[in-house]
């Protein structure tokens, strides 16, 4: 059963192990009920699903869900051809036209696309062999999104095994963004400004989020820790780059061109992190020393957005996050029938299945942030915040 938020003790550990909606049924957990704290209390009575992935793997199997989708994969492969080839002809022909911008604009929903493929094929859902993926996904991560496919392998595949769980998921460390009271209450200086703000910070801050993913995986590539295939990401990278750059800089006066190029970075980056945000954020984060089954893990954690065919387009399939973090290898197409099997068998079971609107997801994931970014607030600022701040 899905147990309510209620006040963290002297000592208790400060993390999410319960579903956000104390009064959601267990398939229809969908939105955060008033009052709702960052901070809640440990729970350790998850029931131990010893066989309920099993279950339900079978019965995926059994349907054929697995199986790869070369026709669809193929489709999306020459509708991004065909958008890029659009691109570059709109680019000639605007000439010095501050229309370019839209160009920009096209570009940064083109390399988002592109990243969801990258994921995909990182996954192993588009082509039959791990390695004819692995080298589809360096090159539409390195050779066209611009990050580094290693870095993100490592980063992802580590999010994978542990979804929000403390000290085991990257994706809630902190970074610009305090995920976890106990990082918030740590920020200080221009930290903590935006801490106490982050919620209604979070979308402008992504602007800048495509600037940062290309950092980071520069990062990790000229780092010294042992990196597969480290010269060929870098060489693929600082191709892309010139591929894309010189261009821009050599046909358009040089403001333009920076205009260009900040617009195709914060509409990449805007878009990117408003696809992936909805996922797992404001959703139940395990506590350091808290064991779960596998099922339980992975459904509990994640949140899927409503929206048929139109959000699976929108979102590269990450709409379905649910079911694809019971089977990362399955193809994209194949999800929204997975989900089906997946919900009977959460009902069968009593165990939260969390769904609900793209916008209502953001709703919530800004209220979170600004719950958890309460803990970096000055005290002295608000006597309100200082009393009930612990509540």
């Amino acid at each position: 059963m899905a147990t309510s938020p209620a006040a963290a003790g002297p000592g208790t550990s400060r993390c999410f192990i319960a579903s956000p909606s104390a009064t959601a049924s267990p398939t229809t957990a969908t939105e955060l009920p008033a009052g709702f704290r960052a901070t809640v209390r440990r729970d350790t009575s998850f029931p131990h699903l010893t066989h309920a992935y099993t279950e339900v793997a079978a019965k995926v199997r059994d349907r054929g869900l697995l199986r790869r989708a070369y026709g669809f994969y193929g489709g999306v492969g020459a509708v991004l051809a065909a958008g890029f080839a659009g691109a570059l002809a709109g680019f000639f022909l605007l000439g010095h036209s501050w229309f370019q911008l839209l160009i920009a604009g096209g570009l940064g929903v083109l390399l988002t696309q592109t990243a969801f493929l990258t994921h995909e094929a990182a996954h192993k859902q588009v082509l039959a062999g791990g390695k004819a993926n692995d080298r589809l996904a360096r090159v539409l991560a390195c050779g066209v999104v611009g990050v580094s496919l290693s870095w993100w392998n490592t980063k992802h595949n580590r999010h994978h095994a542990n979804p929000n769980k403390v000290g085991k998921d990257p994706d809630i460390d902190v970074d610009t963004i305090s995920f976890l009271e106990e990082d918030a209450v740590k920020a200080r200086g221009l930290q903590a400004l935006i801490t106490r703000r982050q919620g209604w910070l979070f979308f402008p801050l992504l602007t800048l989020e495509g600037l940062n993913l290309h950092r980071l995986g520069f990062q990790h590539l000229l780092g010294r820790e042992k990196v597969e295939q480290r010269w060929t990401e870098l060489g693929l990278i600082v191709l892309r780059f010139a591929a894309f750059w010189v261009p821009v800089f050599w046909f358009l006066p040089i403001g333009m061109a920076f205009a260009f190029v900040g617009v195709q970075v914060a509409v990449f980056g805007v878009y990117m992190g408003a696809s992936f945000a909805p996922n797992h954020k404001g959703m139940p984060v395990i506590a350091r020393d808290l064991k779960l089954d596998f099922f339980s893990k992975q459904v509990r954690t994640s949140r899927n957005v409503r929206g048929g065919w139109w959000a699976t387009s929108l979102m590269g399939g990450l709409n379905y996050q649910v079911e694809h973090h019971l089977f990362p290898s399955m193809p994209r197409p194949h999800l929204a029938k997975a989900r089906l099997l997946v919900r009977e068998q959460c009902r069968a079971l009593d165990v939260p299945y969390t769904e609900t609107s793209l916008f209502r997801s953001y709703a919530i994931v800004v209220r979170y942030l600004n719950e958890v970014g309460l803990a970096a607030r000055d005290p002295f600022e608000c006597h309100m915040v200082s009393r009930f701040r612990r509540v």
